[in-house]
């Protein structure tokens, strides 16, 4: 089985509406938490900005949180401004809904496979594994790596999950010989 591996390289822009310009585009740049205590509880947002006029934004990570509820360890990345931490929140579907926003992952990922799959013989079975929860669709997937039409994807793959939907779940293909 061969396996393909789908990758973040780099966090995604956040569909987000602008306040000042109306662009629907914003980015959490090198990603920084600014952290508020107000006497025993705490406030933490995480800053994006706008890509069309750098307005700065904060998007609620914690509000009015008791300092003992929160892992000391996980307080000290809001303060150090923890990249996995800003990639954690940020790809969090939790956070996003009750921030309002969504994830735009145009650009933000690349699909990496082995150089000599070929030499497998027929039918070939590939795993695709997704480090990040990427939303892909698989016969678009396929059809970009293998050099096949859409069309010739779904004549000649065969796959436990349906291939025109988006997915971020990794899943199993066979690949049938060509005509």
């Amino acid at each position: 089985m061969l396996p393909w591996v789908v990758r973040r390289t780099r966090l995604p822009l956040l569909s987000l509406l602008c306040v000042d310009c109306g662009s629907e585009s914003a980015t959490t740049g090198e990603g920084r938490f600014r952290v508020n205590a107000n006497g025993k509880l705490l406030h933490v947002w995480l800053l994006v900005r706008c890509v069309s006029c750098n307005r700065t934004r904060k998007l609620a990570v914690h509000e009015r949180a008791p300092v003992t509820s929160l892992d000391p360890a996980e307080l000290a990345g809001y303060h150090a401004n923890d990249p996995e931490l800003v990639a954690s929140r940020l790809l969090d579907p939790l956070f996003a809904r009750r921030n309002r926003f969504t994830l735009d992952w145009k650009g933000a990922w690349r699909l990496d496979t082995p150089s000599a799959w070929l030499d497998e013989a027929w039918p070939v079975k590939v795993e695709v594994v997704f480090e990040d929860p990427v939303p892909v669709r698989p016969d678009r997937l396929i059809a970009h790596r293998l050099g096949l039409s859409r069309n010739e994807v779904l004549r000649r793959i065969t796959c436990d999950i349906p291939l025109r939907r988006p997915t971020s779940a990794g899943f199993t293909i066979t690949v049938m010989a060509g005509d």
